[in-house]
Parts: C-alpha cells; structure tokens; sequence
C-alpha cells in the first residue's frame, strides 16, 4: 500500500548526482517515500540519483533521491536516506505543510511565504 500524500508546492533546487550544476523545480506532493517533482527542461531518466536542497523551517535541507518515472511534467522520485536526519527532513516537511494547512501556527505562514 502506498504511503500517504500530503499536496504541496515547495521550491527545490536540484541536480544529478554527477552534475556541477543545479536545476529549479517544485515538490507538488510527499510521502515519507517519495514525491512528484515539477520541472522543466532538465530532463531525468529513471535511475539516475539526484539531489535535492530546499528550505524548512528556514533552514536549507538536503536529501538524496532516486528518479523512479519521468514524463514532460515532472518526475516520480523516491527519497534514499542515509540515516534518521534524513527521514526527520522529510517528516518535517510534511508536519510544516499540514500545520500550514490547519492555519494553528502563523509563524509558518512566514516561513512559507519565502519558499513559494
């Protein structure tokens, strides 16, 4: 069974593990596995490993992933941690994006309001 999805936008910066260079896109939806990532021109191909940099919390994170589909739109991509750090970004992402959500704290409106 899949892992629940919880809709997003966040802005992210990524590139191919053997890239110098960075690409722009968003995160349109998260799991604690994995997300849709919105982009354009820099196309991906499934397999090939990417790393991501986005803002939480204002602070820059970063995660590995692993591109899993790809079409014109976007790519399905799975997250690779290397260890619990890891799979705390991600879960902070999603408890931020919910907490934003139930309008119960409006410091994130702050901090989302930089990142879109």
């Amino acid at each position: 069974m899949p892992a629940p999805r919880t809709r997003l936008n966040v802005l992210v910066n990524f590139r191919k593990s053997y890239a110098r260079e960075e690409s722009a896109g968003s995160l349109k939806n998260v799991s604690i596995t994995g997300a849709f990532l919105a982009h354009r021109g820099s196309a991906l191909k499934a397999g090939e490993k990417v790393q991501l940099t986005f803002v939480v919390s204002g602070r820059e994170r970063q995660i590995q992933a692993s591109v899993i589909w790809s079409n014109s739109f976007g790519s399905g991509i799975r997250f690779n941690p290397q260890n619990n750090r890891d799979i705390q970004i991600v879960d902070d992402l999603i408890y931020f994006v919910e907490e934003k959500r139930s309008g119960t704290r409006s410091v994130l409106d702050e901090i989302f309001k930089k990142v879109a």
